[in-house]
């Protein structure tokens, strides 16, 4: 059954902010574009799971993989579908809940995943389907975030929002940005979900973006970003004045300079599950 808070949260403020800022983005996390894009051969069937505006998507396609991106967010595979026909590029698109989506069985070679895993309201379910849809001996491999605590830009702008409003509590484990920040529970998960040869290792990317966008991005993302607009005219110019105080460290020259703390993700189908 379609996750309705998700697919209302994706179809709604969290996909517009993602479509205004997806330049900005496509910047940022361009090195797991690149790692991603890497592991794929010429001619592989892949899926990319949460592919939001299309960019691993799109690398695949690059590499000579026919690649198909599925995301629940309508606006991102809107965008995604422009992006592919302005290129040219062999790439299709689904917008759908991966977690009840019906696949036909054994119909990709490889699964990847940039930052596309971690809101499912149930992940097990979710990664059970994905391993039916995988054909005997095809690779997972995916990124997603560790704790919090390892990625201060990515809580900057909540951490210093945070006396001037209020914010929803981060629940560990629940859908979100963090969900799979325990690398037991994601073993778990994909062990529950049918994957074997499963290896999970922390890796530290450094990633950059122009300041020039920096506040567009912290002004748009995430939680602050959907309360920004509720707020009144004074408090609202109050909390981006702490928002532009609380980045500098990450600011150099012109550049906005991050370290990305991620588990990297492979596993492997060997079996079919009926």
């Amino acid at each position: 059954m379609t996750d309705t808070a998700q697919a209302a949260l994706w179809n709604g403020s969290a996909a517009n902010a993602w479509v205004a800022n997806q330049a900005i983005l496509d910047q940022m996390f361009y090195p797991f574009e690149a790692m991603l894009a890497g592991r794929l051969e010429p001619g592989q069937r892949v899926l990319d799971v949460g592919c939001g505006t299309g960019a691993t998507t799109l690398a695949a396609a690059r590499r000579g993989a026919h690649c198909t991106g599925i995301d629940i967010s309508a606006p991102m595979i809107a965008v995604a579908r422009e992006r592919a026909r302005d290129a040219g590029l062999d790439a299709a698109f689904v917008c759908a809940d991966v977690q009840d989506h019906g696949f036909a069985p054994a119909a990709f070679d490889a699964i990847i995943s940039r930052f596309g895993v971690m809101f499912f309201a149930d992940p097990v379910a979710a990664f059970a389907t994905l391993h039916r849809a995988a054909r005997p001996g095809a690779a997972l491999h995916l990124y997603a975030w560790r704790s919090p605590d390892e990625n201060p830009f990515m809580t900057t702008a909540e951490r210093a929002a945070a006396p001037l409003v209020t914010l929803p509590a981060v629940v560990p484990g629940q859908p979100g940005q963090f969900a799979f920040a325990d690398s037991a529970r994601v073993r778990g998960i994909l062990e529950r979900g049918g994957w074997n040869d499963i290896a999970i290792a922390p890796v530290d990317v450094p990633c950059t973006f122009p300041a020039s966008g920096l506040l567009h991005y912290a002004t748009r993302m995430g939680p602050l970003g959907r309360i920004l607009p509720t707020l009144d005219e004074p408090l609202r110019q109050q909390v981006i004045g702490t928002l532009h105080a609380a980045f500098v460290p990450f600011v150099r020259d012109d550049t906005v300079q991050l370290t990305a703390a991620c588990w990297q993700v492979t596993a492997r189908s060997d079996v079919i599950r009926g």
